[in-house]
């Protein structure tokens, strides 16, 4: 029996953020229109961080499998990233194992395309005033899938720590050939923004409704426990507000619970899934004027989906390490 092993540069390398959010739109039609099985992930308390375990089957392409995942939020401490782990692969005849996955870099990169995604289809055409909360792995991957789908004319970074928001603005900036601008506070980010990524490890809101000016679209991203919430219930109330997946909305939305508890909202004001509004199922922007929000979890089916892609065109380039179990 043979597995192939296929580390984080690699992943990198055979899975390209617009091939991804392409991938990413049929994957999230496939989730929305039921062939895709999604249990809800398991997370267990470890030290100073958190083992997560998402398994999950797809339809199309056939296959099944597990990430597993550590979220250790100190790591950056340490140049390492916040989620660590592995996707194991599996086939559908026999249920072989066929692959193993880093984890770590395919998160970042299939996290990013659905954001690029629901930003292709929510966002005004002429979008392009982007404001990152958060300056880790995440805001890099986010800045790279919002190139791909829009045309940015201005980038504006906030961090809790300075030097952080300094350096991302340096290296991005670099390698993007743009002038990105760090930001003294999250409100001189995000003002005038029409695009804003929030990509952080705060369990507390970091951006207030009354900031976000008429016509915006963000990206909800970096809160995946529903004790946690990036943004508050103001920005939750007057947006109109699409998940990757109702179940794990329920499960996991912080920001969304917080705001059902206040009385704000109830869960109806989740207007659709992602895959709806790229099927057509659910309307998105109507108006300029409108606040659209997009609250990503990330469900394991954009995992399985993702190491699919990068084993076909491993196999084809005969890249990784094979070995026989």
């Amino acid at each position: 029996m043979k597995f192939r092993i296929l580390r984080g540069a690699e992943v990198k390398a055979l899975l390209p953020m617009a091939a991804c959010i392409e991938l990413m739109r049929t994957t999230m039609i496939a989730v929305s229109e039921g062939r895709a099985r999604i249990p809800p992930r398991t997370v267990t308390p470890v030290g100073a961080g958190m083992l997560g375990v998402m398994p999950g089957h797809l339809a199309e392409p056939d296959c099944f499998g597990v990430k597993l995942l550590s979220l250790f939020p100190g790591n950056s401490a340490a140049g390492l990233s916040s989620h660590l782990g592995l996707v194991l692969l599996f086939e559908p005849e026999h249920g072989l194992p066929v692959a193993m996955l880093d984890a770590a870099e395919l998160t970042a990169i299939r996290t990013a395309a659905v954001s690029g995604l629901a930003t292709r289809l929510l966002a005004r055409e002429d979008a392009g005033d982007l404001a990152i909360l958060g300056s880790g792995e995440q805001a890099r991957s986010h800045l790279e899938a919002m190139l791909a789908v829009r045309e940015i004319r201005r980038v504006r970074v906030w961090s809790r720590n300075a030097a952080h928001s300094t350096e991302f603005a340096e290296k991005q900036g670099a390698r993007y050939r743009l002038a990105i601008e760090p930001a003294a506070t999250a409100e001189d980010a995000v003002r005038g923004a029409d695009l804003i990524c929030t990509v952080t490890a705060s369990p507390e809101p970091i951006l207030r409704g009354d900031w976000v000016a008429p016509g915006a679209h963000l990206n909800v991203v970096g809160a995946s426990r529903i004790a946690a919430a990036e943004i508050d219930t103001a920005a939750v109330a007057k947006s109109r507000f699409y998940v990757d997946f109702r179940e794990s909305a329920r499960l996991e939305a912080g920001e969304l619970k917080r705001a059902i508890d206040a009385g704000a909202v109830t869960f109806d004001h989740v207007l659709g899934e992602i895959g709806e509004v790229a099927n057509g199922k659910a309307i998105g922007r109507t108006g300029a004027a409108d606040i659209t929000l997009f609250k990503s979890l990330g469900v394991s089916a954009e995992d399985l989906a993702s190491a699919h892609y990068v084993l076909g065109r491993a196999e084809a380039e005969g890249v990784g390490q094979v070995v026989e179990l």
